[in-house]
């Protein structure tokens, strides 16, 4: 497949995906990024356009810990730190909006984590 077809392909799920999911304060939207290294998640209220809290391979309190991790390893621990910081605030239930991406490897593990940290979505 041309790589013009496989962007079309990921729009298309990624419309789709966003098209049914609306985050509010009581139950943010819990959106993830994957870069080819990285993976980014972040709790946003739809209502207000507003990013709760946020966490990252690149954060401060996990860089150390995740540059010899493989990348599943790592995008455990973004998913628990996520969850940590929502439970901080009082959130325990959340809108997962995988975005583009297939649900297994690094996005699966990051949900599975957040779930075990004791999110409910």
């Amino acid at each position: 497949m041309s790589s013009k077809r496989i962007q079309q392909v990921k729009d298309k799920r990624k419309k789709r995906v966003r098209g049914k999911i609306f985050g509010t304060g009581a139950r943010p939207r819990l959106s993830v990024f994957r870069s080819s290294k990285h993976i980014y998640v972040q709790a946003i209220n739809d209502q207000e356009s507003r990013t709760l809290v946020e966490a990252s391979t690149l954060h401060a309190d996990l860089r150390g810990r995740v540059t010899d991790l493989k990348k599943q390893d790592a995008a455990r621990e973004v998913g628990k730190l996520v969850a940590s910081r929502l439970m901080d605030l009082g959130v325990r239930q959340v809108i997962f909006d995988r975005g583009a991406y297939l649900f297994h490897g690094r996005v699966k593990a990051l949900a599975d984590a957040a779930r075990e940290a004791g999110l409910d979505f």
